[in-house]
């Protein structure tokens, strides 16, 4: 890489973090209310994202209708061990995960209650995403995503979708607007997507997997406000003090369903400003079907460097033989879900309306 490259990223990397410190030091108001509709949920994740959005799926399927999974590996597959996190399920030094193992982790779970039935887990739509190009987690590892899911559903060849983009690396694919301030080449191209992981790839993977999760969902067009939230209320280790949140304006009188996506490593707002939650294409497609999209926010500390979501157990007490963190007694889970709980809360007139 010659000298004037590294110094226009560093460059461009400096301004972004200023700008998310600036975000930081802004006192951002409590999560909104909005009475969102109690069904057709959705959750969406890459990377760590990926992995959290499969462990909420399968510990509250009721509470979901979709699930859409880029660049991760199958669920469980960490079993609790960073070791096994970063030689199995990043990279498969140790070999491909079991998924005959893994299969017995969910049954004894729910043997406990500790994850959702079967036939709640079968009912889902899934989007399963994964780069062949991916140096970060090999595309073996979405190869196994996708089987696990293949095996979990009643009919999948009408539930599931995997896509398998050649000459693609790891992140999340975007088609950027003409009119965006930032060029999506200065974040890398659609092989290395520079340190953001956000793929400028022409690909508006947003669209496509929505599309998928919502194959009956009509035009309700509106324009949208991207807002940021303190996350306190829903404090839980690893996350960070700010959200945000995507409201478009046929959602505020209530009735919309909620879609939570979450960023992957190094890709929450600490580290690249707010390229993610802004330019994913979540809210483009949100603004045009009447969707909420809730966005919340790791930070990195000496335990997660790199801003993760708790996919290994990091969260969990470290007195835990084994961490629940891919249970309903998950650490994350649980304040995740709380957010979920929170937008689909009745506001005060419908309360009244109720009445």
């Amino acid at each position: 890489m010659g000298i004037a490259v590294r110094q226009r990223r560093l460059m461009a990397a400096l301004i972004l973090l200023g700008s998310a410190v600036a975000h930081a030091e802004e006192e951002a108001p409590g999560l909104p209310v909005l009475g969102a509709a109690n069904d057709q949920a959705s959750v969406v994740g890459v990377s760590s994202g990926g992995y959290m959005a499969s462990q909420l799926a399968v510990a509250w399927p009721e509470r979901f209708s979709g699930v859409g999974m880029l660049a991760a590996g199958p669920w469980g597959c960490a079993q609790g061990a960073l070791s096994l996190a970063l030689n199995q399920c990043m990279m498969t030094r140790r070999g491909l995960p079991s998924l005959d193992e893994l299969e017995q982790r969910r049954e004894r779970y729910l043997s406990l209650d500790q994850v959702g039935s079967q036939d709640a887990l079968s009912q889902l739509r899934a989007f399963v995403w994964h780069g062949d190009a991916d140096e970060t987690v090999s595309p073996a590892l979405g190869d196994l995503l996708a089987q696990q899911w293949q095996g979990w559903l009643e009919s999948p060849e009408q539930q599931l979708r995997y896509v398998q983009r050649a000459n693609t690396g790891h992140g999340w694919p975007v088609a950027m607007p003409k009119d965006a301030p930032i060029d999506p080449q200065s974040l890398g191209d659609c092989r290395n997507g520079g340190g953001s992981h956000v793929l400028a790839c022409g690909e508006d993977v947003a669209g496509e997997m929505m599309a998928w999760l919502y194959p009956e969902r009509e035009t309700n067009a509106s324009e949208g406000e991207l807002l940021a939230f303190d996350q306190s209320d829903f404090a839980a280790k690893g996350f960070a003090d700010t959200g945000y949140v995507f409201v478009p304006e046929a959602c505020e009188a209530g009735g919309c369903p909620v879609t939570v996506a979450l960023h992957g490593c190094q890709m929450n707002a600490e580290a690249i400003d707010d390229t993610f939650v802004r330019y994913s294409g979540l809210n483009r497609w949100a603004a045009e079907h009447g969707q909420v999209v809730l966005y919340p926010q790791a930070e990195s500390s000496m335990a997660n460097p790199q801003a993760c979501w708790d996919w290994w157990g990091f969260a969990e007490s470290t007195w835990q033989i084994n961490p629940l963190h891919d249970t309903r007694d998950g650490t994350q889970t649980q304040a995740l879900m709380a957010m979920l709980d929170h937008l689909q809360s009745a506001t005060a007139n419908q309360a009244a309306t109720a009445e």
